[in-house]
């Protein structure tokens, strides 16, 4: 499975790379190269490094009502300095209904028992047409962020290209459900509602950013019915996809030219976002830099709180230990300008204090 998503993962986003807002497709030249990357990249990501260890067995189906007691096996492991200190994860649990492939992995930190911990729901990248919520990245950054004591909820969502039918805004609205999924069994999941935060990187750093800036309502992939809010208190943005529609390239099908704009997250900022960080590489060649420096710059025009990690020398598709030389911070915090730097490319603390900062810890 690692190595299938790995492949997904790569080759949609080289077959589709983002460059100022145009789709630029491979030819058949590029294939021995692809899959010289992928040989590299398979060879480093070895999941078992990321000591994550499973609560159910492979394709045992776990319904919601087992999920207490599950998490509670992991919450009874003591909290280890064995490195890295291992994490609990639960795979495949429905979140869209039985008529539904896609599914969610939810990640659990070991001990103490809490009933309020936030939460941060991670969504794959993968050029919208692949990826899985299980590939190395994903569960990196899920496990990361769970050892920081969150609960990680990384999901599956509808995938196909854009000329395909019923595509968008249903990845979209899959994103926005698995938000109100984490809302609906917050008492189960010993999660606190109202901390709530989303990630994603490429294209999942696209679906973030709709997640986080439109509404959850009228928004593209809103629902005007749904019990439970989509709303979430933090946004990460990692190298996301940001611009595609400009130009009158890519735009999403279907969609009336008026109402194009709702797809664009630089168009959907206002004073009442929650706080965003954006991460991205300088040596990203997938999704050009310039794409975050526009999101930077429009929520700073919107009084948006954000901060902007931009890594020297980093590539696109990088976890929270990108292969890079250092990063430099910027943004604007409770209405003062912030700046900082890091002689190394490491991304772990900068992450973790800005989700202490908008949901807690």
């Amino acid at each position: 499975m690692v190595m299938l998503t790995l492949w997904l993962e790569l080759v949609a986003d080289a077959l589709t790379a983002f460059k100022g807002g145009v789709e630029v497709f491979y030819t058949p030249l590029m294939r021995p190269l692809l899959l010289l990357v992928v040989a590299a990249s398979l060879s480093a990501a070895d999941i078992s490094k990321l000591n994550i260890r499973e609560l159910a067995k492979p394709g045992e189906r776990v319904e919601v009502a087992k999920v207490p007691a599950l998490a509670a096996e992991a919450y009874a492991h003591p909290h280890t300095m064995e490195m890295p200190n291992p994490v609990f994860r639960l795979s495949d649990v429905l979140f869209l209904g039985a008529d539904r492939m896609e599914k969610l992995d939810l990640y659990f930190p070991s001990g103490p028992v809490r009933k309020d911990r936030p939460a941060v729901v991670f969504i794959h990248g993968g050029g919208f047409t692949g990826g899985d919520k299980a590939e190395y990245r994903s569960a990196s950054v899920s496990a990361d962020l769970c050892r920081a004591g969150y609960v990680v909820v990384s999901c599956n969502y509808k995938l196909g290209s854009k000329s395909a039918p019923g595509v968008w805004p249903q990845n979209i609205s899959d994103c926005r459900n698995a938000v109100r999924w984490v809302r609906a069994h917050a008492t189960a999941l010993g999660v606190n509602p109202d901390k709530i935060g989303v990630a994603g990187g490429s294209a999942g750093g696209y679906l973030a950013l709709m997640v986080g800036l439109s509404d959850d309502k009228s928004g593209p992939g809103g629902d005007t019915s749904a019990k439970f809010s989509a709303k979430v208190s933090a946004v990460i943005d990692m190298y996301g996809v940001v611009n595609f529609s400009k130009h009158g390239k890519g735009d999403v099908p279907g969609v009336p030219a008026t109402e194009q704009n709702s797809y664009l997250p630089e168009l959907q900022c206002d004073p009442q976002d929650p706080a965003v960080l954006i991460l991205h590489g300088t040596a990203d060649t997938t999704v050009d830099i310039a794409q975050s420096d526009d999101m930077a710059k429009a929520l700073r025009a919107a009084k948006v709180p954000h901060e902007y990690v931009v890594v020297e020398g980093a590539p696109h598709t990088f976890d929270l230990h990108p292969k890079g030389k250092s990063w430099q911070r910027t943004g604007v915090i409770n209405g003062a300008e912030v700046s900082s730097t890091s002689n190394k490319p490491e991304l772990t603390e900068v992450t973790q204090a800005f989700l202490a900062r908008t949901i807690g810890n």
